[in-house]
């Protein structure tokens, strides 16, 4: 028996680059992709013969927390696996509260993919071990998700923060440059003044502090 899943991000590059890692295995089966969380809920009411979707976080219309929220009251047959960028705290916690059976990263491999998709059908939980140690930190705290006094003043301009979310995705200049319809010279300025504006020197540093201030 196949495995049917269902993708929801409002990237339909990832969505094709997630669905590439799923067909490598013969026991898995995409059915369908939605580009939000409102949109996955109509394509539910029409066919909700779905084992597992893995679920975005950040999207327009309706997030992927709200959505699952949702998912899990009306559709408790379907187990839900957050595949996100994002590995903050409040997410995993607000993640977790609204019924996520798994938490992993975009990055994650086919065979992780695969394992965990099938761990998690088999009552497990999937996890990235640094997503399973923030968990666990968060159990032991949990009334510490965010420690707000922490938080920097970073003001970046709107067209930053596009760059900045689609260097968090691993993209090159030249994509980046494509996707946001500009010059590489002017993606290249852009990086440069959000690493000035971070105070950071590399790429890891600049979305790994984005992230901890909730800029992306």
């Amino acid at each position: 028996m196949k495995i049917k899943i269902a993708i929801v991000d409002d990237n339909s590059f990832l969505i094709t680059s997630v669905n590439e890692k799923l067909s490598f295995f013969e026991d898995l089966d995409f059915k369908f992709s939605a580009l939000n969380g409102s949109d996955l809920l109509v394509k539910l009411e029409s066919n909700h013969n779905i084992d597992l979707i893995l679920m975005d976080i950040e999207m327009p219309v309706l997030n992927g927390i709200e959505a699952t929220e949702i998912v899990k009251q009306k559709y408790p047959h379907i187990k839900i696996i957050m595949l996100t960028v994002f590995d903050n705290d409040e997410n995993i916690f607000n993640a977790i509260k609204a019924g996520a059976d798994g938490y992993l990263l975009k990055d994650v491999n086919a065979k992780d993919l695969h394992d965990g998709i099938v761990e998690t059908l088999n009552g497990g939980a999937a996890m990235n071990p640094s997503i399973a140690m923030k968990t666990l930190r968060l159990l032991r705290n949990p009334l510490n998700i965010e420690n707000e006094s922490d938080k920097e003043d970073i003001k970046l301009t709107p067209r930053e923060v596009e760059v900045l979310e689609q260097l968090s995705k691993g993209l090159s200049y030249n994509l980046i440059a494509k996707n946001l319809i500009l010059s590489t010279g002017t993606v290249r300025k852009h990086i440069e003044n959000i690493y000035k504006k971070l105070q950071v020197h590399n790429k890891i540093e600049a979305v790994q502090k984005a992230k901890n201030n909730n800029l992306i």
